[in-house]
């Protein structure tokens, strides 16, 4: 069978395994978020935290949740690492340095999951297990939690209220997340992944000498890393490494977990707002900006040119022969257009067009599916902003599912899409303007340029993958990516639920013959191009200075 129409059936099977969770998830999450009844163990949560979650809650109420959740788990787990060498299990680790700690607590607390550091060198099973793993699922739940509330804005009329964020945050942890963790572990033991919580072992290499490796419970987080869009790897070589991702099945499967929620929240929002159409306008909109960008990296990685991508096949540098390069393709592309970030090859190794491709896909904003639920209040944005566009090209005062999409609406959306190119373009300019952060890069030219350009662009959309090549281990990057993670992360919140709150007030309006028809493929299309055109707009000057001019110059 040829690599490239393995890379086909690898797609076709990832198609027809989506298709087949995309009812029943969907539904049943829209039936957890829409429930009334509470679970004993919830109930359990709700005292100990003195939460009420029958208590409705306005955006501003909603967001400090949000931010006073967030806060308290950026302290523990910082505190967490810096007392690491006292505790238990460290495995002789030494506790983090400060620098690295804040950047550690911000990147797992804001669904990023950046590492720079060497992760079966400095943590140990308490830090890995019980801080790391922990905030993979709770910050997963409240990007769920925040995007359900979007949704309540526009499902609800004549009321601020958009639910509880105590209440969201628990089910989506209790009645989603953990359920599904718990069978896809198993599965990935199944298929040779580790669950232990051994020491340091010496063992034996091929032509003498010895190795150490740890073990660890690396099934169970390696499951809600891929399931919950994190992406931060037990090993430093992340889902490249056979104890993460022992073979081409495991890696189907965990490309699958990353895809699954993000695409069936599509159905959830449609299922809550009374229209499935609505949600499929959606679905249409995420699939094919997906496959359009599989099919370009595994173009671009498949056609190489000369003498070594003819013998290997294609561009094989950087990539794992058990997972060849349409495994490697499927997986970084699900990767970069979701906030996941983990990888299972080097980005820095593809083609100038593949890492480009990669890059491009966390700057249209992680939406195609994007992040669990970033994912989807990112394209119901996008979708307030294709109808203000379509609005004003035929003089009508643009409709959104019944709510008027005025000037306060329009301004959030604005200030939505304006803030990680900000941080993205702003911290990549001033790590250029200084000395040190220059120094760190192993490249220079275009690929060096590029190196800055995915760091940023990675830490501030939430996706946590490294393009490789670039010492990020230094004050610097420490520093300023962690702000670009918070900032990137919780910023755009802060307008989100402002939009929910503006939304959920309003009085619906009847629809008329000129109502623009966003269930219809026409706006699917309108809605594609917007996205790309943002993008393109906003990122293609700096795109020009690094993975197309080094693509261009191959």
């Amino acid at each position: 069978m040829s690599p490239v129409l393995a890379g086909v059936l690898q797609l076709l099977a990832l198609v027809v395994a989506l298709g087949l969770s995309y009812r029943p998830l969907g539904d049943h999450m829209a039936r957890v978020y829409s429930s009334e009844r509470h679970l004993r163990p919830e109930r359990w949560i709700y005292r100990a935290i003195g939460a009420n979650p029958s208590v409705e809650m306005r955006w501003p109420a909603y967001l400090r949740g949000v931010l006073a959740f967030s806060t308290v788990s950026v302290l523990f787990l910082y505190l967490l690492q810096r007392v690491q060498g006292a505790l238990p299990g460290s495995l002789g680790f030494v506790s983090i340095d400060p620098d690295q700690a804040f950047n550690t607590a911000a990147s797992f607390v804001a669904n990023t999951n950046w590492q720079s550091y060497y992760g079966e060198q400095a943590m140990g099973h308490v830090v890995q297990t019980g801080g790391l793993a922990v905030q993979n699922f709770v910050s997963a739940a409240v990007g769920m939690a925040v995007a359900v509330a979007l949704v309540r804005g526009f499902a609800r009329s004549r009321t601020g209220e958009l639910g509880n964020f105590w209440a969201d945050l628990v089910r989506g942890v209790v009645r989603i997340l953990l359920p599904m963790a718990v069978i896809g572990a198993l599965v990935l033991v199944a298929c040779g992944a580790i669950q232990n919580f051994s020491g340091i072992h010496e063992v034996g290499q091929f032509g003498g000498g010895t190795q150490q490796w740890n073990g660890g419970a690396v099934a169970s987080q390696e499951v809600i890393k891929e399931l919950g869009t994190n992406g931060g790897g037990y090993f430093n070589a992340n889902s490249a490494h056979p104890f993460e991702n022992p073979n081409g099945l495991s890696n189907l499967f965990e490309i699958y977990l990353i895809l699954v929620i993000p695409f069936a929240l599509t159905r959830t929002f449609g299922r809550m707002v009374g229209s499935l159409k609505q949600g499929y306008a959606f679905l249409g909109t995420m699939a094919v900006i997906w496959i359009g960008f599989t099919a370009l990296m595994m173009w671009t990685e498949f056609a190489g040119r000369g003498p070594a991508f003819e013998l290997a096949g294609g561009a094989m540098e950087g990539k794992e022969t058990r997972f060849g390069i349409a495994g490697s393709s499927l997986f970084s592309v699900a990767t970069t257009l979701t906030s996941t970030g983990a990888v299972n090859s080097f980005h820095s190794s593809y083609t100038g067009f593949g890492g480009g491709i990669t890059m491009l896909g966390m700057q249209l904003g992680e939406i195609a599916p994007g992040g669990v639920g970033s994912g989807l209040y990112g394209m119901l944005i996008m979708a307030v902003i294709a109808v203000f566009i379509a609005g004003l090209m035929v003089g009508r005062t643009p409709e959104y599912l019944g709510k008027k999409i005025g000037t306060r609406e329009i301004k959030f959306a604005a200030c939505y899409i304006l803030v990680t190119p900000a941080l993205v373009l702003c911290f990549t300019a001033a790590s250029f303007v200084l000395d040190t952060p220059s120094n760190s890069m192993t490249n220079s030219g275009a690929h060096g340029f590029s190196e800055i350009l995915y760091a940023f662009t990675s830490g501030a959309n939430n996706n946590g993958s490294a393009f490789a090549g670039l010492n990020a281990d230094t004050q610097w990057f420490n520093s300023t990516i962690g702000i670009a993670m918070l900032l990137g992360r919780f910023l755009p919140m802060v307008f989100v639920l402002a939009l929910a709150g503006s939304l959920a007030e309003q009085t619906p309006v009847p629809e008329t013959a000129g109502t623009l028809r966003t269930e219809k493929p026409l706006f699917t299309g309108l809605l594609v191009g917007t996205i790309m055109i943002i993008a393109g707009l906003t990122y293609f000057p700096a795109l020009a200075l690094g993975p197309l001019a080094e693509g261009l110059a191959a």
